[in-house]
């Protein structure tokens, strides 16, 4: 490797792809290694130079990037602002910059990195489910948040966040089972919301949702139930706060989070249809829900 320094940026060109400061970077297409790899190291891969700016914007601390040379020039500005690496046991220089030709590039990762740029950024701590509701929205707290109870695909819970981002849903909580929101393909479909939507993940399931009706939610599970009252009912007459439950892909809901549910909601369907996928049913629960 050779570095070369410009102002305010430390880029470094890759020739090794065995190099042992690439190792955040290796084999992202392994899903067994990354769900290891990310929540032991406490990283996440932001990917794309969209999602990248917006994790900046929102304060999250990158400890590398890896670009072709073609995108270091749209990041610069970005990358320029950062501070030096001043934490305990760091550089004291920039955030490094690794710049490889495309194929080395895809050595390292795994995959061809048309999408511009990638990230391996510090996971920000997660703060508690009840500090969370009740100072997400301007030091007011949230009036309407969605659970999401073991959804296991990854492009379900990005395609949830850009919803809840679209439609104005105050926070994301998510069950110690969910799929990971910080998890590369979540961020990617979000295009970046999950950094713009507070979120953070119960310690215990489901009766996390007790605290949720102690902080004045009224819990209402979307699935298919007997005593289930339409959305339309629902929206009808909004609770002041409200707490939207969506179930993992399949089998729904579980038992014990319907049950600890102030009401059960469907959404009406027709045509045969008895229910939609759970990123379809997030947002048409979002819109229907909205406040403004």
């Amino acid at each position: 490797m050779t570095d070369l320094h410009l102002p305010g940026v430390r880029v470094v060109r890759v020739t090794d792809p065995a190099d042992e400061r690439l190792g955040d970077y290796t084999r992202l297409t392994d899903v067994a290694l990354r769900a290891k790899h990310e929540p032991e190291k406490g990283l996440y891969i932001a990917e794309s130079s969209t999602v990248i700016r917006r994790a900046l914007a929102a304060g999250h601390r990158p400890r590398s990037f890896l670009m072709a040379e073609r995108w270091l020039a749209d990041l610069a500005p970005e990358i320029e602002e950062l501070p030096v690496d001043d934490a305990p046991g760091g550089t004291g220089e920039p955030v490094p910059v690794y710049v490889g030709e495309p194929d080395v590039l895809e050595a390292i990762t795994g995959f061809h990195l048309h999408r511009g740029a990638l990230a391996a950024v510090h996971r920000p701590p997660l703060p508690s489910v009840h500090d969370l509701v009740t100072g997400a929205r301007d030091g007011a707290g949230a009036r309407r948040v969605a659970v999401l109870e073991d959804i296991v695909d990854h492009t379900n819970v990005g395609a949830i966040f850009r919803s809840a981002a679209a439609l104005g849903v105050d926070a994301v909580l998510v069950s110690p089972r969910c799929a990971d929101p910080l998890y590369r393909r979540s961020v990617r479909v979000s295009m970046g919301t999950v950094f713009q939507v507070p979120w953070t993940r119960f310690e215990t399931w489901p009766g996390g949702l007790a605290a949720l009706q102690d902080d004045g939610f009224t819990v209402a599970a979307l699935a298919l139930s007997d005593d289930a009252v339409s959305l339309d009912e629902l929206v009808a007459d909004p609770p002041q706060r409200l707490a939207l439950v969506l179930g993992t892909e399949g089998d729904g809901l579980s038992r014990g989070a319907v049950e600890a549910a102030d009401q059960v909601v469907t959404i009406p369907m027709a045509g045969g249809v008895d229910s939609l996928n759970v990123a379809a049913a997030s947002a048409v629960a979002f819109w229907a829900t909205r406040t403004g």
